[in-house]
């Protein structure tokens, strides 16, 4: 279970909170939604989960299965269970696709203690998991997310996810800059994560992105604080009317 309490955060060496006391449970088994305008915090919510540099938590804490994620690198975290699908997925030449997940994969092993895979161990799983995808081998040959489009980046992020098979997901904003067939696949890569055993925080601007991973609870933010909580009907609500009854209960 996700536990968030009183959850203050700010942007290293400035003054101002971008989070204002964020209270949040996501139990195992469900799937939250987080939704709110253009700077009311949600990327910031996924950083201060993963552990990014550059955010520092003034207050409060971030309980994953009792355990403070605080307390812990992001490596660590990785180690715990926690994944963080970025808005906007790096390029890193040089760095082959195939090459860089077996690297993370067994790295993650190694720090559970776990046997890290064989060569053809590695490949059988992520040519069955990338199939699922739709991504072809030669995706897999090129350098890490260069050259790739919106859609590629992000059903890459899915089969990185798929991979490491973590039982805390978040996702920043999966959605952005995809047409809605690529929404389609790479939202059905994210439902067959849905699991008793795994929880879910997918955070987006629209409601367009639930349509296909259908959330338990929509919390809307605003300004730093979370505003509303609802069912997916929440986002249908907003979709309609948008985020400006939100902005003056934030303030």
């Amino acid at each position: 279970m996700l536990e968030i309490t009183d959850l203050t955060v700010r942007i290293a060496d400035e003054e101002k909170e971008i989070l204002r006391g964020i209270n949040l449970t996501v139990p195992k088994g469900e799937v939250h939604a987080i939704m709110g305008p253009n700077g009311s915090g949600k990327s910031t919510l996924a950083y201060a989960i993963a552990g990014r540099d550059g955010y520092e938590v003034t207050g409060g804490d971030i309980l994953w299965n009792g355990q403070s994620l605080l307390d812990m690198e992001p490596d660590e975290r990785a180690a715990a269970g926690v994944f963080l699908g970025f808005q906007y997925p790096l390029e890193i030449p040089g760095v082959a696709t195939m090459t860089f997940l077996r690297s993370a994969l067994n790295a993650l092993k190694k720090k559970r203690g776990m046997p890290e895979l064989t060569t053809p161990e590695f490949l059988k799983l992520i040519r069955a998991k990338a199939a699922e995808l739709g991504i072809k081998d030669e995706m897999l040959k090129r350098p890490l997310n260069v050259g790739f489009s919106g859609g590629e980046k992000k059903r890459m992020e899915v089969l990185q996810m798929s991979m490491l098979d973590p039982q805390l997901c978040v996702l920043d904003e999966t959605d952005s800059g995809l047409d809605i067939d690529a929404i389609r696949i790479v939202a059905e890569g994210a439902n067959r994560m849905r699991g008793p055993d795994r929880a879910m925080l997918v955070i987006t601007h629209y409601q367009r992105l639930l349509d296909y991973i259908v959330p338990d609870k929509v919390h809307v933010l605003s300004g730093g604080r979370i505003v509303k909580t609802g069912g997916k009907e929440l986002a249908h609500e907003l979709e309609k009317s948008g985020y400006a009854e939100f902005t003056g209960k934030a303030a």
